[in-house]
């Protein structure tokens, strides 16, 4: 039962997103803006609920299955890259090095935080 109220939290989040996406008409995906509402109000709170964390730990072991209708979209429209393949690659290593190197910088600032209040 406590994963199926933490499901119900995500749902509320993602529902809210989508509606400030239509009403502001945001050319960002509800899901994204859901995401970042979820995060400010769990930096908020403080801690995030036993019912929340264990719905997310399920829904970590089927990320690959969010993935999945990405990777068939670009598959179905591969002609229309045909010619920009260089600029999509470019793309792609640039966009992964960013998230790595942004995700390692954020990591070094929380843990020198965390070390910083243990002090």
């Amino acid at each position: 039962m406590s994963m199926l109220r933490g499901f119900l939290v995500l749902v509320l989040f993602f529902i809210l997103g989508e509606c400030v996406r239509v009403l502001l008409a945001l050319p960002v995906s509800g899901g994204v803006l859901g995401m970042v509402v979820i995060t400010l109000t769990l930096m908020v709170k403080g801690s995030v609920s036993d019912e929340l964390a264990s719905a997310s730990q399920g829904l970590v072991s089927v990320l690959v299955l969010l993935i999945m209708p990405g990777v068939v979209g670009v598959f179905f429209t591969a002609d229309q890259f045909s010619g920009q393949w260089l600029a999509v690659a470019a793309a792609l290593l640039v966009g992964t090095f960013l998230s790595v190197l942004t995700t390692l910088l954020l990591m070094q600032l929380v843990t020198a935080r965390g070390n910083g209040d243990r002090d």
